[in-house]
């Protein structure tokens, strides 16, 4: 003998009692960017004992922040950008969000004369993936390096 569900399991399970259900799952993404990516090209024809702060601001705009360490500076520079991509299901959600910086410190002298500076880039590694994605992986940062002019070696 064969038994069929109760009634109102029977309207419940209809097409058009699940599209609530469907519609309410999806997908998105988003991308938040700070400042324009840094010059690779240009902070490499900085100079140390040649370049001035001068010319670096002529190179790169205002910098983020200034810092004074005594009669000498140091001057910051950055950008951020960040991807996030999100799967939206009906009782289960997950995300990822991949955010990725160029940085750059310069260091004058007390003439504001370039003594050094230090810079990393990563702004162009970034990635929209899941939680289960490897967004390190080697063979895609070299890659992207390579497609950004001044980074790759």
């Amino acid at each position: 003998m064969k038994t069929s569900p109760p009634r109102f399991l029977r309207s419940a399970l209809t097409p058009a009692a699940l599209l609530p259900l469907v519609a309410a799952a999806g997908c998105a993404i988003a991308r938040q960017d700070t400042n324009e990516p840094l010059d690779a090209e240009a902070i490499r024809r900085f100079v140390p004992g040649t370049t001035t702060a001068r010319e670096v601001v002529e190179q790169l705009g205002a910098p983020t922040e200034v810092v004074q360490l005594g009669h000498r500076s140091v001057y910051r520079y950055d950008a951020t950008t960040a991807k996030s991509a999100v799967l939206i299901l009906v009782l289960f959600n997950m995300g990822n969000q991949d955010q990725r910086s160029d940085r750059l410190w310069v260091f004058f002298d007390d003439r504001d004369v370039l003594t050094h500076y230090g810079a990393t880039f990563g702004v162009h590694r970034t990635q929209y993936a899941l939680p289960w994605e490897d967004i390190h992986e080697a063979e895609d940062n070299a890659s992207r390096d390579a497609d950004r002019p001044g980074v790759g070696r």
